[in-house]
């Protein structure tokens, strides 16, 4: 059985993850050709369904890293073209970005930040319900 806390936790940060979906396919919507499985920005309920971008995140204990605990941040590009490396750091420092800027919005006294820990994004910090 899961936690109401816990639930209404991650409830918030999907808003927030899907708004920033939103600000990426604003920002970069156009750069390149969706995937013929998806449908077009806006076309869904979720924009992490639809669009040129999934933004999502899953909690991770943290064993063996040197952040501990947090939230593994995905930042998807679902197009069948290759994604240029230049390109997806672009888009990774923009969502970085992003996400940093609106954490104490949604999440406010909580002092949680955006962390590189190895080859990936995690949210880091205060994750006390």
């Amino acid at each position: 059985m899961r936690n109401p806390l816990v639930e209404a936790w991650e409830e918030n940060l999907n808003r927030m993850l899907q708004a920033a979906d939103r600000a990426l396919e604003d920002q970069f919507g156009d750069e390149f050709i969706l995937h013929p499985a998806r449908l077009p920005d806006g076309a869904t309920a979720n924009p992490q369904q639809d669009g040129l971008f999934r933004v999502t995140a899953t909690f991770t204990p943290g064993f063996g890293s040197a952040l501990g605990k947090g939230y593994l941040l995905n930042i998807d590009i679902v197009s069948l073209k290759e994604i240029p490396a230049a390109f997806r750091e672009k888009i990774e420092a923009f969502a970085v970005e992003w996400i940093e800027r609106e954490l104490p919005v949604h999440f406010p006294g909580k002092d949680l930040h955006v962390r590189r820990d190895g080859t990936i994004w995690k949210i880091t910090g205060d994750l006390s319900l």
